[in-house]
């Protein structure tokens, strides 16, 4: 009965185009559709409806973690080549489950409007790129989508490592191994230490999450691999000032010195309600310069986001640009903008000039404030030229 339920479940997450389904006690089935969470039209869920609906999906090692630890993540594969993502978690003594529809097609860097810059950073031989953002930003869309495009591209051996494995790459011009944490090899830092003897080329870290995790990806993007990593920050600066953070004191001047050499870029994203319908991605990009490196190695961190605002030719620009840009293109609303801003009164102060006509065309030229920009960027041949906020295309993200 329960498989039967759950599946009709999924079913109408698939047809409706939800990102998710939430199960909890007390209220029936939701959806998370187009951003907005909608409850189903159907019975309110009792403490023995959850447990049945989790029992009839979750593998039995994943139960066992639910007993032990109060929660667990697994992938299950539905019909027709979808695949969910299942977080299943005790809650008041009841069980609750949230299952995040996995897209089924891999998303272009154009269907996503992803910075110009991303296309140059991934296919340098060496460095950390770090894709940070909320929960539910689309950082695994994202990630998904530079592997496909260097498996598409170059004849690479990727390396992922994720928890759980969610999109499957198949090997075209690169060997691409997926290793599950908790079932192919038992943690992060375990799977980075073993990837380096396996002759890798870019290894995929689903989520730094610990010291140990992070010092291996930093010292492994040091040694000559490609290391993509996410974590849940929402700028450059806030990232750089976290990794730094999780090391003891009398560390932190060297880990500066490392991460300074291993960077190469952050990417931030929020997700935000299209009009009229769908989700959008903005996007912070910061393309680590030889002033930024100084700046980390300096434990200046507070003026990265000036060196962002002036790195423009280096494809550089601040997450309230972006969302400024979707503003007035007509893709999102104002109150949905000013929500996701980290400056809401500048920005605010901003799309009210634009309204009145006050702003010049090339609205991104915003260095008033700029008095600690850094001048020594170098012009190296191997960093990006094209700059700017995403361009205005259309977009259908992989949460529409």
């Amino acid at each position: 009965m329960a498989t039967v339920m759950i599946d009709k479940l999924l079913a109408t997450v698939i047809q409706l185009k939800a990102s998710d389904l939430h199960i909890s006690v007390g209220q029936p089935p939701v959806v998370r559709h187009n951003g907005r969470m909608r409850k189903l039209e159907t019975k309110v869920l009792d403490n023995d409806d959850t447990t049945a609906l989790m029992k009839s999906i979750t593998p039995d090692r994943c139960q066992q973690e639910l007993q032990e630890k109060g929660g667990s993540d697994f992938a299950i594969e539905f019909t027709d080549g979808y695949r969910f993502r299942c977080a299943i978690f005790k809650q008041r003594g009841t069980i609750g489950m949230v299952l995040r529809r996995i897209p089924s097609q891999f998303l272009t860097f154009e269907q996503l409007m992803m910075p110009d810059a991303i296309r140059s950073l991934i296919v340098r031989p060496r460095g950390l790129l770090l894709v940070t953002g909320p929960t539910g930003s689309g950082k695994t869309t994202s990630l998904a989508s530079m592997t496909n495009f260097i498996n598409d591209n170059y004849d690479r051996h990727i390396i992922t490592l994720e928890d759980p494995i969610e999109y499957y790459h198949k090997h075209k011009k690169c060997t691409v191994n997926q290793r599950e944490i908790g079932v192919d090899v038992p943690d992060f830092k375990e799977g980075i230490r073993r990837a380096l003897r396996m002759d890798p080329d870019v290894i995929l870290v689903g989520e730094m999450r610990d010291l140990a995790t992070i010092h291996a990806a930093i010292e492994a993007a040091e040694t000559g691999h490609v290391v993509f990593g996410t974590l849940h920050t929402s700028g450059a600066a806030s990232t750089i000032n976290r990794i730094i953070d999780v090391f003891p004191k009398d560390q932190q001047d060297q880990v500066r010195t490392q991460l300074s050499t291993a960077l190469m870029g952050v990417l931030s994203q929020a997700l935000l309600p299209k009009k009229p319908e769908g989700v959008i991605a903005a996007y912070e990009m910061m393309v680590v310069t030889d002033a930024i490196q100084n700046l980390i190695r300096e434990n200046k961190v507070y003026r990265i986001d000036s060196s962002i605002q002036t790195g423009r030719k280096y494809g550089m620009f601040l997450l309230d640009d972006s969302l400024f840009n979707l503003w007035k293109t007509g893709l999102c609303d104002k109150e949905e903008v000013l929500l996701r801003s980290k400056k809401p009164a500048d920005l605010a102060a901003k799309i009210a000039a634009a309204e009145k006509g006050l702003l010049e065309d090339d609205e991104y030229e915003d260095d008033e404030d700029d008095d600690d920009d850094m001048d020594d960027e170098d012009d190296d041949d191997d960093k990006p030229r094209k700059g700017g906020p995403p361009p205005k295309k259309k977009l259908n993200y992989g949460r529409s």
